[in-house]
């Protein structure tokens, strides 16, 4: 009964949390019947040795300030998850954040996953137990706790991973609510749900994608609404799920701003500890005090946005693509995925071995959503620089035959001391990889330019937003400047590349890969001759008449010899033209036959040599005859968080020869 009137409405009272007015009604049996329990959590990674700059960028802007700020709010409780590498770099290079998360732990769940970040439906079983045994020690170790939630990776759920997390010792996992709406359950998501494979249980919790988009980006009136939408009896066992990436706290555009000069954060934690209407709780609180809230089978997906950029043909895909899909997207993601998964078929007791196997799992490499995974080159550099060292301490074999990336045709590996080289006989007899063993390199770490869908969006097709209002990167838009070119290429950018033209070939259509092709042999699949000598021959056609091209290799220490030869009938003067693609870090340092490389060159030799100062090599191929070579850098476009990246994946090479009939062309591929 109110003091003043004698009624029976509620009491209302107002609190200032920096300077918002927040309205609470007091009525004591209204606040008992009641609650909501928020259940919030934060996911944070960086791909395998990122950039120290942007490790180092992370934990100022936003990984160091989340804790200081959560330190503030004692009452705060939540649920965090960083991958394990990270956790070492921080406890290696931060003492103060490595310790501040050690002194929150009581107020914190750490949560369990692959400890490299793998997609742990990806990898073989006996990694996925083994990296999140490893990151369950280190949380043991570190933290005096033993996870029980386990994160996964980009939320891509298959059943078929159950059975090992349950010897893993992990009871619950995190998807999203798209997992259960794409399987027609739509309602009471407020909670967690069982399921089963193979007799194993556990427990799966959706993320309210509501709230993933909503925090830290709406204004805290507008979280409180939706906090408070789904309140229910005094019991509150209706949970408010959200799990999302730490790094949009800060790192994310514009966001440090807004959470920490704004106050947003602050602001959020004051708001879910000030009443009694929103209690906070780690999901290991909320998973041992309530009942699930039925048994589910989920379909194998990801979160939607995932499903989007994976699909192969949205037209036809009602609910989009697998994660998987990735590996048929992009041959270059399938190439390091399954060399990887070679390697851990022959993998050793040797640990070392497991280390770069474990890292050469991570999966920033494999896909491209909104970040630029498969497009950046460091990324593919640091699984090549494992995937090597691996092979390094196998001591591989001269000569091995092996369907490498299931695609049901055996590549040719040949190894020496200094190199290893990798031919795929069933697309042109091509080189599909070149390692330098002492360097951890691969020179034909090459990318294919492709069409992505964003890439024909008109800015006119982009909502209009309001520019003074934090937006998620979701909302970027993609324009590409007026003075940048897209080029989309016709076959995959391997090496030693055989090609039929005429006389219109010049720099600009190799360039732009609008150049007339005569010839069936660039991505034909050749026969094996003689497998000791790598030798491959290939019937197809020169225009309208039959042609046959026979090309072998061999490896010797530091030199690889490369034999072309092709019979045909054709009385027409012909260009043939052999194509190479090498992949470089610092493309303005290097030095052509002893001149800085430029955007675009032609030249006449019968020697060309390039010298990087970074590998601290020179690459030579020496030729026959004199031949004419085009070099030119080849570009993507890309998105990225950051707005469009504009990327240089390789330098491409021609080497012409005309002929008429038949030719023989040999040369050598040499690294010094």
């Amino acid at each position: 009964m109110c003091s003043n009137c004698g009624g029976n409405h509620p009491k209302v009272e107002f609190m200032y949390c920096n300077s918002i007015r927040i309205k609470f009604v007091n009525n004591v049996e209204d606040s008992m019947m009641k609650k909501t329990k928020l259940l919030f959590g934060v996911h944070s990674h960086q791909p395998v040795d990122n950039f120290d700059e942007v490790l180092f960028g992370a934990i100022a802007k936003a990984y160091k300030p989340f804790f200081q700020t959560l330190k503030l709010f004692p009452d705060f409780k939540c649920s965090v998850h960083f991958s394990g590498w990270l956790l070492e770099f921080i406890k290696k290079n931060d003492n103060e954040l490595f310790s501040l998360m050690q002194n929150l732990s009581n107020q914190l769940e750490f949560f369990s996953g692959g400890f490299y970040e793998p997609i742990l439906a990806s990898i073989p079983s006996c990694d996925r137990v083994a990296q999140i045994q490893k990151l369950n020690s280190f949380i043991e170790e570190n933290f005096n706790q033993t996870p029980i939630g386990l994160w996964l990776t980009e939320r891509v759920w298959d059943d078929s991973i159950i059975s090992d997390l349950s010897l893993c010792g992990i009871k619950y996992v995190i998807v999203d609510d798209y997992h259960f709406i794409a399987n027609g359950i739509t309602q009471n998501l407020h909670g967690y749900y069982l399921t089963e494979n193979n007799s194993h249980k556990i427990a799966i919790f959706p993320i309210s994608k509501a709230l993933r988009y909503s925090i830290p980006f709406n204004d805290i009136d507008h979280i409180k609404e939706q906090l408070l939408s789904i309140a229910t009896t005094k019991e509150g066992n209706s949970g408010a799920i959200i799990f999302d990436d730490g790094e949009k706290f800060g790192i994310w555009p514009q966001t440090y701003d807004l959470c920490y000069t704004n106050g947003w954060l602050k602001n959020f934690f004051e708001l879910c500890t000030a009443g009694t209407v929103i209690e906070t709780q780690t999901y290991r609180e909320f998973f041992e005090t309530n009942r699930a809230l039925g048994l589910v089978y989920l379909p194998t997906l990801s979160y939607e946005e995932m499903g989007e950029w994976s699909a192969l043909d949205e037209r036809h895909s009602s609910r989009g693509g697998i994660w998987k899909n990735f590996f048929i997207k992009y041959p270059q993601s399938n190439w390091i995925h399954k060399r990887v998964l070679e390697l851990s078929k022959k993998q050793i007791n040797d640990e070392n071995f497991l280390e770069c196997l474990y890292k050469a799992e991570c999966n920033d490499v494999l896909w491209h959503g909104v970040f630029g995974g498969i497009y950046l080159p460091n990324l593919r550099d640091t699984a090549y620089r494992y995937i090597i060292e691996c092979e390094n301490i196998l001591k591989s074999k001269d000569i091995e035959i092996i369907d490498i990336d299931f695609d049901g045709h055996d590549e040719y590996k040949l190894s020496s001391s200094e190199l290893l080289c990798i031919v795929k006989p069933n697309y042109g007899a091509s080189i599909v990889e070149f390692d330098l063993r002492d360097k951890k390199f691969n020179l034909l770490n090459t990318l294919t330019r492709r069409v992505e869908k964003y890439h024909h969006k008109a800015e006119s097709e982009y909502p209009v937003e309001d520019d003074s209002v934090t937006k998620t990167i979701h909302s970027n838009v993609f324009v590409l400047g007026a003075d940048k070119q897209r080029y989309i290429d016709r076959y995959q950018k391997y090496s030693n590349l055989d090609h039929i033209s005429d006389g219109s070939l010049n720099i600009e259509n190799f360039k732009s890969n609008l150049f007339a092709e005569y010839g069936s042999f660039v991505d034909s699949s050749y026969e094996s001759v003689d497998e000791k000598r790598a030798l491959f021959e290939c019937n197809g056609k020169i225009l309208d008449t039959h042609a046959e091209v026979t090309k072998s290799y061999m490896l010797e220490s530091e030199t690889l010899l490369c034999d072309t030869e092709i019979k045909s009938k054709v009385e027409e003067s012909m260009v043939y033209a052999n194509e190479w693609n090498l992949h470089f870090v610092m493309y303005d340092k290097l030095k052509i036959n002893g001149t800085l490389l430029e955007e675009e060159m032609t030249l006449y030799a019968n020697i060309l040599s390039i010298f990087d100062p970074y590998l601290k090599k020179t690459l030579k191929f020496d030729f026959e005859n004199e031949v004419q070579i085009f070099i030119c850098k080849n570009y993507t476009v890309s998105q990225s968080e950051s707005g469009i990246d504009y990327t240089t994946q390789h330098l491409s090479l021609m080497f012409l020869r005309n002929f008429t009939k038949d030719l023989k062309f040999s040369f050598s591929f040499s690294v010094e």
